[in-house]
């Protein structure tokens, strides 16, 4: 055998016969990569996708927001019922002895800070706030420095999820806390204190001309003119007929929202007014929409940030949601406890 014919069987048996082949380094396929359209095409596709998943999302969170809540005014409902069975009344909204000044105006006896400030203050112990209502001193007013850690305090159940603006103290817009600086931390429930027949005279403070009693809601102010606490005795409308405690949170003016432990008048306190612009959650476009009372109303309205209506405890207990379109005479009725009215939660 010649020399030529040992190395072509060597070779041939070193050197597989496919090595050149389909399985071989120098004729495998180079793999292709994405085209510019192609990434354009994926991209469009999972922005697409993200668009149809994005409101789907948001909506499920806007719906626990919303569960979570009306499990807060479930919870100040049975507060203020636990509040009840212990002193046979409902708390007052707010305390004035003194004719001529707005509660929380300082007046010239301590019987302000004596009643406990407001309903909000007044309830503490019975949402599980001990400690905290052992820290208000009764002997001074709310503006004061000794009660500043407690009307600074983020107390969870008074704050509605879905009001994002709530964490940091703010300086109402009026009152003496405006006078002096003081701050308050937001909340976003109000309790119900009637209504209102002619968008000047609220029952919230001592600064009115003259109040209809049969338009008083279930808490109020007291003290003044003859009107002290109620008692469900006197839901003469029917427990299940009268609106309790409901949301109010303004997307603008921030110092005309709910202030939990501030007593002046309006700020934990609202009430039923027949036109429509008092349910709209917004107090710049209720005071720009021109009516009877002028802005009085737009102070002492409601609404809530969920889409289409706001969430009320009603004094049996029970949370409803009413859609920001009610009939607002129809609401003004619910928001009374012996007003005659023959109206019916929707």
């Amino acid at each position: 055998m010649d020399s030529a014919t040992v190395l072509d069987d060597t070779l041939s048996r070193k050197i597989p016969p496919d090595a050149f082949g389909p399985r071989g380094l120098a004729l495998r396929p180079v793999r292709k990569a994405f085209t510019l359209v192609e990434l354009l095409v994926v991209i469009t596709i999972l922005g697409i996708l993200v668009g149809l998943l994005l409101p789907a999302v948001q909506a499920a969170r806007e719906a626990a927001r919303r569960a979570q809540c009306a499990n807060n005014l479930k919870q100040i409902g049975l507060a203020l019922h636990n509040y009840h069975t212990a002193w046979a009344v409902f708390p007052p909204g707010n305390i004035n002895r003194t004719a001529g000044l707005c509660p929380g105006m300082g007046e010239p006896t301590q019987s302000y800070s004596t009643q406990f400030g407001n309903w909000l203050i007044a309830i503490l112990p019975f949402v599980e706030q001990e400690a905290l209502f052992q820290k208000y001193d009764l002997r001074y007013a709310n503006e004061s420095p000794q009660n500043q850690a407690v009307r600074e305090t983020l107390v969870q159940v008074y704050v509605c999820p879905s009001d994002w603006n709530f964490r940091t103290p703010a300086q109402p817009a009026t009152g003496p806390a405006a006078a002096q600086g003081a701050k308050y931390m937001p909340g976003s429930y109000r309790a119900v204190s009637g209504r209102t027949h002619d968008g000047y005279n609220f029952l919230d403070s001592e600064m009115m001309f003259e109040y209809r009693k049969q338009n008083r809601g279930p808490i109020h102010m007291g003290g003044a003119w003859g009107f002290g606490c109620e008692s469900i005795d006197e839901i003469r409308d029917g427990s299940s007929n009268t609106l309790l405690v409901g949301e109010w949170s303004t997307q603008t003016s921030p110092g005309y929202r709910t202030f939990w432990a501030y007593s002046f008048a309006y700020y934990s306190l609202s009430a039923g007014t027949p036109q429509g612009r008092t349910l709209l959650g917004d107090f710049d476009r209720c005071a720009a929409q021109y009516d009877v009372g002028l802005d009085l109303p737009c102070k002492r309205s409601w609404g809530g940030l969920h889409p289409g209506g706001i969430q009320f405890a009603l004094c049996d207990g029970s949370v409803r949601f009413l859609a920001s379109t009610i009939d607002p005479a129809l609401f003004s009725s619910l928001c009374t406890i012996a007003g005659g009215e023959t109206a019916s939660v929707p």
